[in-house]
């Protein structure tokens, strides 16, 4: 196994909840049973800030946490890009059979940004006749 792989997995970077987070998403693979929960917010630089929560396999935690420091104090924009590969890549690379986290995590920050770039919801306007 990579080296880099099991740091990710032993020493998870951006782990736990984001508490001022505008966006909350959660994905799963139905196959594996795998979950991954992404909060995200902008930050006031125009970054992206992450956290997340992972239930699944060693390579969805990896995954997970790679994904949020590529993706990490990065704009929304630049975050595009990211897709299994660069996952892949900052694990030192996944097994075949173990993809699937990186697939999970970028499926996340996908569903995240979508999230980000909705309009807030508007409060009912009052009418009155």
């Amino acid at each position: 196994m990579d080296p880099r792989f099991l740091d990710h997995f032993e020493r998870p970077r951006h782990a736990g909840d984001l508490a001022d987070a505008a966006a909350r998403v959660e994905v799963s693979n139905p196959v594996c049973g795998d979950r991954l929960l992404l909060a995200a917010r902008l930050a006031p630089d125009g970054g992206v800030a992450l956290a997340w929560r992972a239930f699944g396999c060693s390579a969805t935690l990896a995954a997970a946490s790679a994904l949020a420091e590529l993706a990490h104090g990065r704009p929304p924009a630049a975050l595009a890009a990211l897709d299994r590969d660069a996952v892949d890549r900052a694990l030192g690379g996944l097994p075949r059979l173990k993809r699937h986290g990186a697939d999970l995590a970028v499926d996340a920050l996908r569903a995240a940004l979508r999230a980000l770039a909705a309009p807030a919801p508007q409060p009912p306007t009052e009418v009155t006749s």
